[in-house]
């Protein structure tokens, strides 16, 4: 039950250039070094990745389980038969190459199936978290030029508003009049042809960024950046066909792609669908439960996992890696005792793919994120533009760059050619490098503040709260002083079970104190929740004016505290 492609797709110019990129990544699997030295990048002008790739690995694997979940899964075949039977159904409806596909759902194996459907039909995917608001879907359909919008019955209301003209298809029967049920598809054919060559260069997803500090942009990747520029990532992650891996990410957002669809469905993998609402407890039970063999989450996960005591439960991990934002090294070490396990940090943003990172088998430094992944060339600029060792990461361009960076944000060519016009591609991210190479995260070039003329990091800080038992999580932002410029203030969200009073103030300042340089430890903290992304990451920019606000009001929230509530010893 696999494509009539699938035997073309293996003899294919751009199957044959992906494979053999990919044999030189799995020659070097514990050489970095030496993979850095002997990878290039594959070339080609044609290639689609799931009828190069994935349609001859789904015929080999057969019956091997792609999807699994409690109470069921799908084959590596069956996978491919289905993805075949929603391909040849949208395009019975009307979809074909190059119209913009909106798709909004959960992890639910239908995901995959449409997934792959459109990239063999050649039609560009717009992925979209099933947390986001109408307003927030009205605007990505506008911006993106959606031509379809694909979701389920539970999340039909948010996408009720879409202009007249725009094809919609539900996952099930529960969304109403003037829905296509996707139910139809499983009477469709389960080979499928396609109507010709897929143009490298061809956009097959477009991401809007996390938003963190602006209005989110609209990143562009072809089917050679994405599916192909991944090579980066799977070597980073690791993956060995049979695994049964577990990526803790919500659908609509890049980590997804990475680690729950191209590099698992590259590697023979298995991928473990969840949708519960997060709880450490049964995660934990999960991980037993289910046998998984690599598991992929973001800090804020691992951080409320080592909440937990983590040593009775008998897990089979063989990877655990960290991405979405830098991990704590207390965490690090937390997971290592008590499962003898080391996440393995890495980098790399929307724009591109894992650009940085601590592969299986590389010695890892605490609190780094590693070291430039095969076909990266990572150079550091400091403000002046000048090489250094503590700077702005950008990624070399011209004949150096790499497969997996972006074309550009969609509709936007002055802000594409700020980033893409020079000889390096600008990150916004600020890092330092160690005399082995292994480089460390600072923080965002808009986050990292001066206080009485020193540089701070707010992940530097935010590194350090975490290690006090009583603190789950914390972030730090400048808060104006009238000598100083302004100081380090950190909002805390506790440990369970720990109530915020003056008295865990004191022991926070005071532990900041003793623990930190005067010019960088944390001088005014408040318990209070930090407010994120939908994709999980603190949003400083709201933080930031929260605490402007309150210095500028002359008036303090109920919880907040100032180092000069506690006289500290004249030492201090």
């Amino acid at each position: 039950m696999t494509s009539s492609a699938a035997q073309h797709g293996a003899q294919s110019p751009g199957a044959r250039a992906f494979q053999a990129a990919r044999r030189v990544l799995l020659d070097h699997a514990h050489d970095p070094r030496a993979a850095h030295v002997a990878f290039r990048w594959p070339s080609f002008t044609t290639f689609n990745w799931a009828l190069d790739v994935f349609a001859p690995l789904a015929a080999r694997l057969g019956e091997a389980p792609a999807l699994f979940w409690d109470g069921g899964e799908w084959s590596y075949a069956s996978l491919d038969a289905r993805a075949n039977q929603v391909a040849n159904h949208l395009r019975h409806l009307g979809v074909g190459r190059g119209d913009r596909v909106l798709v909004m759902l959960g992890n639910v194996p239908e995901l995959w199936a449409v997934l792959i459907a459109c990239i063999k039909l050649g039609a560009p995917i717009l992925p979209a978290a099933t947390l986001l608001t109408p307003a927030d879907v009205a605007d990505r359909v506008e911006r993106g030029r959606v031509r379809a919008a694909l979701t389920d019955g539970a999340n039909a209301e948010k996408l009720a508003g879409l202009p007249d003209g725009i094809l919609r298809v539900s996952v099930d029967d529960g969304a109403g009049p003037g829905w296509h049920s996707l139910n139809e598809a499983w009477r469709a054919p389960a080979d499928f042809v396609p109507d010709g060559e897929t143009r490298a260069s061809d956009p097959v997803l477009l991401y809007f960024t996390s938003g963190t500090t602006s209005r989110p942009k609209l990143v562009v990747h072809t089917h050679a950046s994405y599916p192909a520029g991944h090579l980066s990532t799977g070597y980073y992650l690791g993956l060995r066909e049979g695994d049964r891996h577990w990526n803790v990410s919500s659908p609509g957002w890049a980590k997804h792609a990475w680690s729950s669809f191209f590099v698992p469905l590259t590697s023979g993998a298995a991928v473990y669908l969840d949708n519960a609402r997060f709880d450490p407890g049964a995660t934990l039970e999960k991980l037993v439960r289910q046998r998984i063999t690599t598991l992929c989450a973001p800090p804020t996960v691992w951080r409320m996992l080592i909440q937990q005591d983590l040593a009775p439960y008998p897990v089979r991990l063989r990877e655990a890696v960290g991405a979405g934002e830098p991990l704590n090294p207390e965490v690090i070490e937390r997971v290592r005792r008590a499962w003898g396990v080391t996440i393995r940090d890495g980098y790399g943003q929307t724009e591109t793919t894992a650009q940085v990172g601590n592969p299986p088998g590389a010695p890892v430094k605490p609190g780094s994120m590693g070291r430039p992944l095969p076909g990266y060339e990572v150079v550091l600029l400091d403000e002046h533009g000048r090489e250094a060792d503590e700077g702005e990461l950008n990624l070399r361009l011209g004949e150096a760059r790499p497969l997996g960076l972006m074309v550009g944000y969609d509709g936007d060519p002055e802000r594409t050619a700020a980033v893409l016009g020079g000889a390096t591609y600008p990150t916004g991210d600020i890092v330092r490098r160690d005399e082995d190479g292994y480089l460390f995260y600072v923080g965002r070039s808009d986050d990292v503040f001066k206080s009485a003329d020193y540089r701070v990091s707010p992940f530097e800080l935010e590194s350090f709260l975490v290690t006090h038992p009583l603190v789950a999580e914390a972030g730090v932002v400048p808060s104006p002083h009238p000598e100083r410029l302004c100081v380090p203030k950190a909002y805390v969200v506790l440990a369970p079970g720990v109530e915020p009073s003056a008295e865990v103030a004191r022991e926070l300042l005071a532990f900041a104190r003793e623990g930190l340089s005067p010019h960088l430890r944390i001088r005014r903290l408040e318990f209070a929740p930090l407010p994120k992304t939908i994709s999980g990451k603190i949003r400083r920019v709201e933080l930031c004016a929260h605490a402007r606000q309150g210095v500028e009001s002359g008036v303090r929230g109920d919880l907040e505290f100032w180092e000069e509530d506690f006289p500290a010893p004249a030492s201090a």
